[in-house]
């Protein structure tokens, strides 16, 4: 049987990265510590109570749980200007993105990003047949910002993506030069937005400030977070997004009716109502990060400064050999990035100490 799938999806695999069980799973970036009792507790006894209503559509436009994530974010990132409407949610930050594509986005429209970065952002761009533009980042993987306007005047981009930090390289991207993109973006005729991709924002480190922080500032500025890595809650598929009020309409408009499901809302307003007990580890992964990085450093290899939870190393003439030997003692990393480098999820104090040990072991 032929089925009459388009032209340019034709031969290809669906994105994702391996999910082995090994003693050491350090590939996806995800939160290594589990989710304490307090809030599996609060979780079970919120999505009880969503379950007595399940034979009702759950609330479309989420009020309660953007009231929440407002109040998070005013603290979080001390934005003034946030309320609700000024928030949007999605089953992970993966859909937020699918969802600005599909507002904005579309065939003789292009978006623009800064390579190396996030695997998936092409995908998107794929998705919504709009054409995907990248600028190369300076040896270091810092943003060349004039090279960047300088794009944005060429292109005409209806939207710029830039990861902050980035993955997989974990550079963060200073505020002077979101505000450049940002006011290079207004002069785009027809209009451009500018995305700023924080699923890692959580682990920067200290001084460095959120791009929600100037998001009043520039109407056309809009904030990516999730919950899955600081918040430990991969599974439970929540991202959202920061903005003006016209942009967050925009998304309402393609969103899929009752996206979020009431399963999700309970789960993740149990997240948010006990997020300090859920972030407890973060001050922990970012010493285990600054500690790894330190350490690969006085072993000879490259490493890209990191504001993630996450580190990219190298320099590697076969990295897939690493990987393999990695994976023979237990531990799966992934290979991912410019060709030579290698990147290593922040785990625990034991499953960094296991990857410390294969890899000396390795090379």
């Amino acid at each position: 049987m032929t089925l009459p799938i388009r032209p340019d999806l034709q031969g290809l695999e669906p994105y994702g990265a391996p999910q082995l069980d090994v003693a050491a799973r350090l590939n996806v970036n995800e939160n290594p510590y589990a989710p304490p009792n307090v809030v599996v507790d609060a979780i079970a006894n919120h999505v009880r109570r969503a379950a007595r209503t399940l034979n009702r559509y759950p609330d479309r436009d989420f009020l309660g749980l953007r009231q929440d994530l407002a109040r998070y974010i005013a603290a979080e990132s001390h934005v003034d200007f946030v309320e609700p409407r000024n928030i949007w949610a999605a089953n992970g930050s993966n859909e937020v993105m699918l969802h600005l594509h599909q507002a904005f986005g579309g065939p003789g429209r292009t978006v623009l990003s800064f390579s190396p970065t996030y695997s998936m952002y092409p995908e998107y761009a794929r998705d919504t047949l709009t054409e995907f533009v990248t600028v190369p980042r300076r040896e270091d993987f810092t943003l060349d910002v004039d090279a960047a306007v300088a794009a944005i005047r060429e292109h005409h981009p209806v939207m710029v993506i830039v990861a902050s930090p980035n993955n997989p390289t974990g550079t963060a991207i200073a505020i002077d030069d979101i505000r450049a993109l940002a006011l290079a973006a207004q002069e785009v005729p027809g209009g451009c937005v500018v995305v700023v991709d924080e699923a890692y924002a959580e682990f920067r480190r200290w001084g460095t400030p959120s791009a929600a922080s100037i998001v009043p500032q520039y109407p056309n500025l809009a904030v990516s977070r999730t919950m899955s890595k600081a918040f430990a809650l991969a599974g439970g598929r929540l991202g959202y997004l920061i903005a003006h009020e016209p942009l967050v309409d925009a998304l309402r408009v393609v969103r899929l009716p009752y996206h979020l499901s009431a399963v999700t809302q309970a789960t993740a307003r149990a997240a948010l109502a006990h997020h300090k007990s859920l972030q407890a580890q973060v001050d922990e992964i970012r010493a285990e990060r600054d500690d790894t990085v330190d350490w690969l450093r006085a072993q000879g290899f490259t490493v890209a400064e990191s504001d993630a939870n996450f580190v990219l190393f190298g320099m590697f003439e076969d990295r897939e050999r690493v990987f393999r030997g990695l994976l023979d003692h237990g531990v799966l990393i992934r290979v991912t990035g410019p060709e030579g480098w290698l990147r290593v999820s922040i785990g625990t104090a034991h499953e960094m100490m296991m990857f410390r040990s294969a890899l000396l072991e390795v090379v």
